[in-house]
């Protein structure tokens, strides 16, 4: 029997319509187009606006999308990994709603959560679920809608975010192509540097998390960008080393969409050119877990069958890593 290795073989995707400007956020919050482009090459990030609307909506749109350009089955499914940081609800499984919603009646599917790593791990493991040679398709979704949990008093978080999913189908590949190698990586250490306070088991809801505004998320933003330009650049150096890669080797560079300033970092750690690092934050910020997911999205047309990509990301918790895969279609 042939080595299995698993290759992503779609891409969907999905933003909302609204578009939240920097110039718009001028009138919300004590700050500016020229300091946030600056500090973190956005210039304006999508918003789902609609209030009775999830991160469900926004997932089956991407899911939706990926199962209408490769016409797929959504019966042919085995598995759906539902990698978010804001669940529909706490408890009940915003991905088997998903799954229920596109058809996919025949898949299992479970919730993935570590920040903006999420997707990322996801890859992983639904790398193993395909390597097993037990599931054929697996989905997966990397989306959230952090509208949600965002304060837009609060100018240290508010002008990072926003909304938006992609997706992304696993399959086997028995010409190598696929993932190839990973480094993960997590520290509790950072536990504290990034969170939403309340609504967990340590400070459940009560009138008092309501009032004091500790529903939203909240950062460090001077600790977390001095852990995450180390690690997301020191990952993608070592997964280099380790594969005996040199930049000339690596056709692109996937990186977690949090600052352009970690991004640039992890570039010039790899030693890779401009042209060679894929970026959308300008249009949709910091997506958390819809992130890499959305880059492949946006440039699809440019990768060929073959080409060598480094994913690279770096989350709350702390969770970091980096993948290398090779590509495995020419878009048609």
């Amino acid at each position: 029997m042939s080595t299995i290795t698993a290759a992503i073989t779609a891409v969907g995707g999905y933003v909302p319509d609204f578009v939240l400007s920097n110039k718009v956020l001028e009138t919300m919050v004590d700050t500016n187009d020229e300091w946030i482009t600056s500090r973190t090459g956005i210039k304006e990030r999508r918003i789902l606006k609609d209030t009775d609307k999830g991160t469900s909506f926004l997932a089956i749109k991407a899911a939706q999308d990926l199962i209408s350009k490769a016409n797929i089955d959504p019966l042919e499914i085995d598995l759906i990994l539902m990698a978010t940081a804001t669940a529909d609800m706490p408890v009940a499984s915003t991905g088997v709603y998903v799954a229920t919603e596109i058809g996919a009646t025949n898949a299992f599917a479970y919730d993935l959560q570590a920040a903006c790593s999420s997707f990322l791990y996801g890859m992983s493991t639904a790398a193993a679920y395909i390597q097993s040679g037990r599931y054929k398709k697996v989905l997966l979704i990397g989306a959230d809608k952090m509208s949600s949990i965002v304060d837009y008093k609060d100018r240290s978080t508010c002008i990072i975010f926003g909304d938006g999913a992609g997706a992304v189908l696993f399959e086997p590949n028995y010409e190598g192509y696929g993932l190839q190698d990973e480094y993960l990586r997590s520290d509790g250490v950072g536990r504290d540097f990034l969170k939403i306070p309340a609504g967990g088991s340590i400070l459940p809801t009560s009138l008092e998390t309501v009032n004091n505004n500790m529903h939203n998320i909240i950062q460090d933003g001077k600790t977390v960008f001095k852990y995450a330009v180390t690690n997301m650049a020191d990952a993608s150096e070592l997964i280099l080393k380790r594969n005996n890669l040199t930049n000339d080797d690596v056709n692109w560079l996937v990186p977690h969409q949090a600052n352009k300033r970690i991004i640039d970092a992890t570039a010039h750690r790899m030693n890779l050119e401009d042209d060679k690092v894929l970026m959308n934050i300008e249009k949709y910020g910091n997506t958390t877990s819809a992130t890499l997911p959305l880059v492949l999205y946006d440039f699809e047309h440019l990768l060929k069958k073959g080409d060598t990509i480094i994913f690279a990301a770096f989350g709350g918790g702390f969770t970091w890593g980096s993948i290398y895969l090779t590509w495995a279609y020419d878009k048609k």
